[in-house]
């Protein structure tokens, strides 16, 4: 089990809109609304941006994978995913969801063809 981060990549591809850049030690992802994703730089975790049920819904449903960012942020939905312990379709699910929360309204697709 486990997501590399070249894996974590593609899968992110495969959403609309997304574009990425620099934030601070870690990749942030953005749709054109705001950030949804920040992939830490050496590939062991990635923070996703939920609201509040969808943070608790993923730790308790994948507790070894999920956890709230420490602080502010986690209070508000911020979740840490540990990418050594999650499995690619719950990981895809859950950037889906977080995709979904920061995309402008109408634009929620999932791009085919872009995962292999």
């Amino acid at each position: 089990m486990g997501v590399d981060i070249e894996r974590v990549k593609a899968l992110i591809a495969t959403l609309e809109a997304v574009t990425s850049g620099p934030h601070f030690h870690r990749t942030a992802f953005r749709t054109p609304r705001k950030t949804f994703a920040t992939l830490d730089e050496a590939g062991q975790d990635l923070n996703l941006m939920f609201d509040p049920e969808h943070r608790d819904f993923f730790c308790e449903q994948v507790p070894d994978a999920f956890s709230p960012v420490s602080g502010g942020w986690g209070r508000m939905g911020a979740t840490r995913c540990d990418l050594s312990a999650v499995d690619e379709a719950t990981l895809l699910s859950a950037l889906t969801a977080a995709h979904r929360l920061a995309a402008p309204k109408g634009r929620t697709r999932i791009r085919r063809g872009g995962v292999a």
